[in-house]
């Protein structure tokens, strides 16, 4: 059985690197009709060329993504407290407990605004 899966996770591992549909050269518009196609229904849908990303950019996407995350976390917090305030049947513990997660939570969101705010000054101000 361990063989079996070292074999089956192996070959999906190498898969990528052993397929034979990648090129070996650069393909270029004139060449390829179907690339030709895949960039008509890209400008259709409104997407320009791309362009190159600088290390700024790069930074930026990645701070949004994690401030973007720490929404999440935010919102299931808070539904998590509120689950818990619902569910504690006069339980004081329980309620302060939920009471202190969602103050928590709301000092969290309150920092991630914050830093929010922050980087899009630094970003829109100070570096363009």
């Amino acid at each position: 059985m361990f063989w079996k899966k070292l074999i089956v996770i192996s070959s999906l591992l190498l898969f990528p690197f052993i397929s034979f549909a990648q090129t070996t050269g650069t393909v270029t518009a004139s060449s390829s009709p179907m690339l030709n196609r895949l960039k008509g229904v890209g400008v259709g849908a409104g997407y320009g060329a791309a362009t190159e990303m600088t290390l700024i950019d790069v930074v930026g996407t990645a701070i949004n993504g994690v401030l973007g995350l720490m929404g999440t976390i935010f919102i299931i917090l808070m539904l998590l407290a509120g689950y818990n305030w619902m569910t504690a049947n006069g339980d004081d513990e329980k309620v302060t407990k939920a009471k202190t997660i969602i103050r928590q939570a709301i000092i969290g969101i309150i920092i991630v605004a914050g830093a929010f705010a922050i980087w899009n000054f630094i970003a829109t101000y100070l570096v363009s």
